[in-house]
């Protein structure tokens, strides 16, 4: 740059009529540009790191371009098309490097005993928390599972340094792969662990990936293209019956037709299917949580409707020949012992598992009302499976039968489940 300027000043100097034309310096600035180009290329596609590269990125477009050109004005104007030339050729290595990296650190992670280490893990970083009296940011990203943690800090670095097109593609993928990762690593950790560690997993981190690809300002889909052959088969196999042709330029079974390929677009959004990812893992650990409490009482109300639905049948020869005639509590299954038992037992795992629950709830999820969020379906379902025992019991047992049974009221229980939070 500082050549460029003293050579414009001379020129200046000595052919002052010429100079506001910089295609006249050309042919010498022209040689320069070429040296200094010919010398940073080998440089730039031997460099494997991302940091470099997005540093080098910002360096020429703001400090170089931005600044330095802007203010030189027409002294460095003969500079402008190879500075452009070389941040080219840094925006197509940049590109390259993110997507090995992509493949190689994201996609083909393989987790270690220690990453799959759960909940063993969150159990050693709150302790180690509660000693120091907390913790900083840095610390809290560097426990997330590695590819969660190298995705965003992948997309952090692109995102001021890429065309919005070639990162939008970049980010789709690597969020798509993040995806797959933290899935397959659920998976494993239900067989280390258990499965609702595998999905307070998903849940944690599918919030936490949601969370941190929000500040960027695109659209995680893209389109791709294929071509379809499908139907070259059934085409041939007609030909070769008599039904069509090859020679037949009429038809549309005629050779150009048959071998023209069909383009097929897809649609992939990488947000969106993270979207649907993360409500499926909080539906199954709902409906995992209620049947871990009120699963006899779900399975005695399924039974019951079953056997009401056999009576309504009328079929007569049934009746005569099992139970089914006779009074529900007269059931083996529906007496008010057995009644009674199992409502101590739902009694039991609203006391002692679930607090154990939510004690696990909170050791994977910090934010209270994410918390309260994903808890109150949990509540919701469990009174509805007491509201629709309790109505039950009302209409076929006696008074005295119902306080044998002893049924806790919905106010009780609401409150029971309230303090829990």
């Amino acid at each position: 740059m500082q050549v460029c300027q003293l050579e414009h000043q001379l020129f200046d100097h000595f052919f002052p009529s010429s100079s506001t034309d910089s295609s006249s310096l050309a042919p010498l600035i022209d040689p320069l540009c070429t040296y200094l180009y010919d010398t940073l290329r080998p440089k730039i596609i031997h460099e494997a790191s991302l940091d470099p590269l997005c540093e080098l990125v910002d360096i020429l477009k703001v400090e170089v371009i931005g600044e330095q050109l802007s203010r030189r004005g027409e002294s460095l104007a003969g500079l402008r098309p190879t500075l452009l030339r070389i941040l080219a050729d840094i925006h197509e290595r940049l590109t390259f490097c993110a997507r090995t990296y992509i493949r190689d650190e994201i996609a083909n992670y393989r987790p270690g005993d220690e990453d799959l280490d759960y909940p063993a893990k969150l159990e050693r970083a709150a302790q180690s928390a509660t000693e120091e009296s907390g913790g900083n940011k840095s610390d809290v990203v560097n426990s997330w599972y590695p590819p969660l943690e190298k995705t965003i800090s992948c997309l952090s670095k692109l995102y001021r340094c890429l065309e919005p097109a070639v990162f939008t593609g970049l980010a789709q993928e690597a969020v798509e792969f993040c995806t797959i990762s933290i899935q397959n690593a659920s998976k494993s950790i239900a067989k280390r662990a258990s499965s609702m560690d595998s999905q307070l997993f998903l849940i944690k981190y599918f919030l936490i990936l949601r969370e941190q690809i929000a500040p960027f300002d695109i659209e995680f889909s893209v389109t791709h293209k294929e071509l379809d052959f499908s139907h070259l088969l059934e085409h041939l196999r007609r030909i070769l019956r008599g039904q069509a042709s090859l020679f037949d330029w009429s038809r549309s079974t005629s050779l150009a037709r048959t071998f023209s390929p069909r383009v097929l677009e897809s649609q992939i959004d990488a947000r969106k299917e993270l979207e649907k990812s993360l409500k499926t893992s909080c539906e199954e650990f709902i409906m995992s949580v209620t049947k871990l409490v009120v699963d006899p009482m779900l399975s005695f109300v399924t039974k019951v409707t079953a056997v009401k639905v056999a009576l309504s049948a009328g079929n007569q020869a049934q009746k005569s020949d099992s139970l089914l005639s006779k009074p529900l509590k007269s059931q083996a299954f529906a007496t008010p012992d057995k009644v009674a038992e199992l409502i101590q037992k739902v009694g039991v795992a609203i006391q002692q598992d679930l607090p154990n629950v939510m004690n696990k709830m909170k050791l994977y999820l910090q934010n209270p009302s994410t918390r309260m969020i994903l808890f109150k379906p949990i509540k919701t379902n469990i009174v509805e499976a007491h509201v629709q025992l309790q109505s039950l019991v009302k209409s076929e047992y006696s008074s005295e039968e119902m306080q044998t049974i002893g049924m806790v009221s919905i106010q009780d229980l609401q409150a029971q489940l309230d303090n829990l939070i």
